[in-house]
């Protein structure tokens, strides 16, 4: 039995960013996730500024070798209406492929890894938890997406108002003559919203690579509203008329919908393991980043590993992203104050969708980058 001070199971963001927080402080922890890296991930793939500059990212050093797609507009409209176009002047954001992002940061940590390894069997003995009969520490952390198994063992809260995102999309790389078709640009990611405001899909270009998906809260309807959405992509040339056909599903809980617990005695949720995806957005990158940081402070600094010292993790997670259920609408990316017919008129503002859509719900520029040894 190999024991360690802490066992962190999924290796996306959220974990390798904890594991580089933790390096040098005595925790002793060890890296543990089902796929050999660099791994597939389903993921539209854009990081803000703040995620760069959290966590110390060199953009000429990712960028070499790495897809880097700067972008400085947005195309954003309600399906069946006219798209409005806004140039932000400079770059707000950057598009990246997640298996080249989660490698990038997977490969900056010097914690123990224990890659291409399913967690089988997660068991409590003696105050310890031991993870297929071979590892075994006081605190084990989730950071693996919403089916994490760490994360079944606190299960969801009693009356939970859980909102579970479900999300198909496809990300490939274009030929020569696809690339030469296709009419969306780069540095202009395109989001439409749904009419009944359940949800919204994308096209995203970066370089020769493409992304295009849709999520919505009511998955027996995801698959006819995403063929609905490629057709109509595929009438205005925005996708290739050969688009593939073999699309990837994945699924996140919203923050202020999320009814699953962030801690128990000797266990920690982080990222969307903890359910932490911005409601108006579903981005999980910046959530999963900045919960990691969070959750290194409290674990230095926690006298042990129980539920009454690591209260302070969720304390921390309320203070960032606020309390749950402040929220008591069904609704998912759209608040319910944004009812038809007004949202229909406020789709086709460039104030609302600059200053409200874009800035506020995707790029969060009102909140300051979390730094690292927050």
């Amino acid at each position: 039995m190999e024991t360690y001070d802490l066992i962190i199971v999924g290796a996306g963001p959220a974990g390798s960013t904890l594991a580089k927080a933790l390096e040098g402080s005595g925790k002793c922890a060890l890296l543990i996730d089902k796929h050999a890296f660099p791994r597939d991930k389903t993921c539209a793939g854009w990081v803000t500024p703040s995620v760069i500059e959290t966590l110390d990212i060199n953009l000429a050093d990712y960028g070499n070798g790495r897809t880097l797609q700067p972008i400085r507009r947005f195309r954003i409209g309600m399906m069946g209406q006219t798209a409005v176009e806004n140039d932000h002047g400079s770059v707000v954001s950057y598009g990246i492929r997640r298996c080249e992002f989660d490698d990038y940061l997977l490969k900056r940590t010097t914690t123990p890894k224990q890659l291409g390894t399913p967690v089988k069997t997660i068991t409590r003995k003696e105050g310890n938890w031991v993870v297929n009969d071979t590892w075994s520490a006081p605190l084990i952390v989730g950071a693996g997406g919403h089916f994490c198994p760490v994360a079944r063992l606190v299960g969801n809260g009693p009356g939970s108002h859980e909102t579970v995102v479900a999300a198909k999309e496809i990300e490939f790389e274009m030929t020569h003559e696809q690339a030469k078709a296709c009419e969306a640009r780069g540095d202009t990611p395109e989001l439409w919203f749904c009419k009944d405001l359940k949800g919204y899909a994308w096209v995203f270009r970066k370089g020769n690579y493409l992304n295009v998906g849709l999520g919505r809260e009511d998955n027996h309807k995801l698959t006819d509203h995403l063929q609905d959405f490629v057709e109509a992509m595929k009438t205005k040339g925005k996708v290739p008329a050969d688009l593939p056909s073999r699309f990837k599903g994945h699924a996140y809980l919203l923050y202020d919908h999320a009814g699953r617990a962030l801690l128990d005695d000797g266990l920690l949720l982080i990222g969307d393991a903890a359910g932490l995806a911005y409601t108006q957005s579903g981005e999980g990158i910046r959530p999963a980043v900045e919960s990691a940081l969070l959750a290194a402070d409290v674990i230095l600094q926690a006298p042990d590993f129980s539920a009454t010292s690591l209260q302070a993790y969720a304390d921390a997670i309320a203070e960032r992203f606020g309390h749950r259920g402040s929220v008591t609408e069904d609704g998912f990316q759209v608040p319910g104050w944004v009812k038809m017919p007004l949202a229909a008129t406020l789709m086709r503002s460039h104030w609302f969708t600059r200053k409200v859509i874009t800035e506020k719900w995707f790029l969060h520029q009102d909140v300051p980058a979390l730094a690292a040894n927050s």
